[in-house]
């Protein structure tokens, strides 16, 4: 039986009650080698203070596993100050790894060429930049991606707004203060067999959606009542064989799988970053298998330092995975604090609230100019001090409750100075006139972040 995911065709478990979120990182070492940086957005007049960190998934019958994430944070993209790109690429199946780093490597270089960037506008210049990703991994000779794929999840702040590209089901969500709570703004939309368009698109398309369950005879294969949280989910397979096995609808590479309507079609969201908005996480579905939007909001809001957010939920994370499976999954997580820079405060700080987002916005014009990168390689945390973690057991809120974060002790929320410990260690990114390209240890951790500033050649369309 071929199967596009390595994971997909384990059984779940039934789900037991989640934990409260973790502190502070404890026992994980220095913020659990999370990174931090921070750029301005001169021309909307913001800062943005970012960390991320990659935890290898736990796999007891493979215990030499690579882990098959990827990440990308490119500040000052196309050498222009107000463009900074995150992503996070989560790869499956036996080349799961080489897919995520290729489309890692490849989607900034497509954007950057991509005309519609500066024409039509990030939307469309993702749509090009995914598809050409696409068309490009199924004709690299080094990696097969004929039952291997990654899913993909981009955010590009241009300016005052915020861009979302999404193929598959890692996730963004922004944290929003709105009614006196910090509320889970979902940026991007999961592609899978559980959304009703996805599943009709890829039956018209000849594919079966079933249950690995309803595959074994186990279950009705006519029915459709899966439940979220119980079992095996429905996924992709093709009308005459026991593949593709996708628990998704959309991804990158998967060539086997596009036959049955898994397409790298991304969709797109825009929205305005208003002063309500205080932070925004693009992760794997690592993160968001066991916790909601809003659990994973409500923990970054309790964290002054985004580093200390990224050890406490990636913990969560992988002692949640361990509860309910065997395993866990490669997590990797990227949140991204939205700062007033007129007078070093937050953005939020005045706690302002808006009832819609994602209007018409005017996209700024953007130049191909040289990028300077931040591009940082997966670090793994060590998994004993991840499960050894302590947290008190609770219930958890859903997906549609409004937690509040009383007190609030989120520096977004609190007025003047930001405290010593949220303050970046890292300096101000390099001019694109100044060539260079370095390697140096990060502050906290075992990950390197690579500097790098080289010539892009535009891609054949």
């Amino acid at each position: 039986m071929g199967c596009a995911q390595g994971k997909c065709c384990l059984p779940r478990h039934p789900r037991r009650g989640s934990s409260s979120a973790v502190g502070g990182g404890g026992g994980l070492g220095d913020h659990g080698g999370a990174t931090l940086g921070r750029a301005a957005v001169p021309g909307a007049g913001l800062v943005l203070e970012y960390a991320a960190l990659t935890v290898a998934g736990l796999y007891p019958d493979s215990p030499a596993r690579e882990s098959q994430d990827a990440h990308l944070v490119a500040t000052r993209f196309a050498g222009d100050p107000d463009l900074h790109l995150f992503a996070v690429f989560d790869g499956h199946g036996a080349a799961g790894a080489a897919c995520a780093g290729f489309a890692r490597d490849a989607l900034p270089r497509l954007l950057l060429a991509s005309p519609s960037l500066a024409a039509a506008g990030p939307a469309a210049a993702f749509r090009e930049a995914m598809l050409g990703a696409n068309a490009e991994m199924h004709a690299a000779p080094g990696v097969d991606d004929s039952m291997s794929g990654t899913t993909a999840v981009a955010a590009l702040v241009a300016g005052g707004a915020l861009h979302v590209a999404n193929v598959g089901d890692s996730r963004a969500v922004a944290g929003v203060w709105r009614a006196g709570r910090v509320v889970a703004e979902d940026l991007s939309w999961d592609q899978t067999p559980f959304r009703a368009d996805e599943r009709a698109r890829v039956k018209a398309c000849g594919a079966r959606v079933m249950s690995v369950e309803q595959v074994e005879g186990m279950r009705d294969p006519e029915a459709e009542g899966w439940a979220p949280d119980e079992g095996d989910p429905p996924r992709v397979w093709a009308r005459d064989g026991l593949y593709p096995g996708t628990a998704f609808t959309r991804s990158l590479g998967d060539l086997a799988a596009e036959a049955v309507g898994v397409v790298a079609e991304p969709e797109v969201k825009s929205v305005e970053i208003t002063p309500s908005h205080l932070f925004f996480v693009v992760a794997s579905d690592g993160v968001f298998e066991f916790l909601s939007s809003q659990e994973v909001v409500d923990r970054v809001a309790t964290y002054q330092d985004p580093r200390d957010a990224c050890s406490a939920i990636a913990a969560e994370s992988y002692k949640l995975w361990l509860e309910h499976e065997n395993r866990t999954d490669d997590i990797t997580i990227i949140i991204v604090h939205i700062r007033d820079m007129e007078n070093s405060g937050p953005a939020g700080s005045d706690k302002a609230d808006y009832g819609s987002v994602g209007e018409s916005i005017a996209v700024h014009t953007i130049q191909s100019e040289i990028p300077v990168f931040v591009q940082s390689e997966a670090s793994h945390m060590n998994r004993s001090a991840a499960t050894g973690m302590q947290s008190p057991s609770s219930g958890s809120p859903t997906e549609q409750s409004l937690s509040c974060v009383a007190p609030p002790t989120h520096p977004l929320l609190i007025h003047g100075r930001i405290s010593d410990a949220s303050k970046p260690v890292q300096s101000e990114q390099r001019a694109a006139s100044q060539p260079v390209q370095t390697w140096h240890q990060m502050d906290g951790g075992t990950e390197l972040e690579w500097s790098m500033q080289q010539s892009i050649p535009p891609a054949s369309c």
